[in-house]
Order: structure tokens, then C-alpha cells, then sequence
């Protein structure tokens, strides 16, 4: 930073240290999803692939839960692992409102690999795992299921 002035190395420093404070990857329009946004809430991780009938189904449900309150935050992940325009290109065609994240936050989180789907965990705002639902969900399940755990 040899030129820039103590300024310039303090800038340099809080923009390494910001990068490199949990952001959650990018989402499937590639917009940075911070750690800001979703650390201390309440999330809904839900895994949806393209072939999967129940998860088609599922989405209207889900884009749903996702307009209906802030503080239960809905965030997709892609079962195959898409990644970049085929991501963006088929959460697009399955209609998808809320956020796709590009990189899974299964290590992240400690969730379980599920063999079925669909699957959404349901994790509290100190990222503790409350809740596996498998197969199917509605949103009124999903607030009923909620409510309970907080």
C-alpha cells in the first residue's frame, strides 16, 4: 500500500478484513450476499434440484413464505451444484423469488448431506440446526414449525 497514506492502509485493511468476514458467496443474479444480511436471523435452507417433481411444487410455497416476513429469511441451494448462468437460468425457469446461493452453506451451517429431496433446514439466529423437514412443504407448515421453535 506504499504510497496510498495511513488512510489508504486502513481502507486496504477493513476491505480484506471485510472480505474475509463471512459473507455467504453470491446468489444466482451474482450479488455478494454479506454476512450482514443473514448472520442473527432466523433461515430456511431449502435444497430444490430441477428434476425434482415436489420441489416444483414447493416453490409457489416458498416464494410464498419468502414475501411474507423479514425475519425469517428463505435461501435456496442448488442440489447439482449449479453454478454462474446455468444457475441463474434455472432458478429462472422454475420461478424462483428468494435468494439461490451459489456456494453451499452445508459446511457452514453443519447440516447433513440429504439423499431426498426436497429438504429445508430450519436454523435459528445463533445458526443452530432446529429443524430437518423432508419432502414437501407448505408455507403455513413452515410458519407452524417456526413459531414453535422460537
Amino acid at each position: 500500500m506504499a504510497g496510498y497514506g495511513f488512510r489508504g492502509m486502513v481502507l486496504g485493511a477493513a476491505l480484506l478484513l471485510g472480505a474475509c468476514g463471512g459473507d455467504w458467496g453470491v446468489d444466482q443474479q451474482g450479488r455478494t450476499v454479506t454476512a450482514a444480511e443473514l448472520d442473527g436471523r432466523w433461515l430456511l435452507v431449502n435444497y430444490w434440484a430441477e428434476w425434482c417433481g415436489p420441489c416444483r411444487t414447493e416453490i409457489p410455497e416458498l416464494n410464498a413464505l419468502a414475501g411474507s416476513d423479514d425475519a425469517l429469511r428463505v435461501l435456496g441451494v442448488n442440489f447439482d451444484g449449479l453454478q454462474g448462468e446455468e444457475l441463474a437460468t434455472a432458478a429462472k425457469a422454475l420461478g424462483i423469488e428468494f435468494t439461490v446461493l451459489s456456494d453451499d452453506p452445508a459446511e457452514r451451517l453443519k447440516l447433513p448431506r440429504s439423499e431426498v429431496l426436497p429438504v429445508s433446514y430450519l436454523i435459528d439466529d445463533k445458526g443452530v440446526l432446529r429443524q430437518t423437514l423432508v419432502g414437501e412443504q407448505t408455507r403455513e407448515g413452515i410458519l407452524a414449525t417456526w413459531q414453535a421453535e422460537r
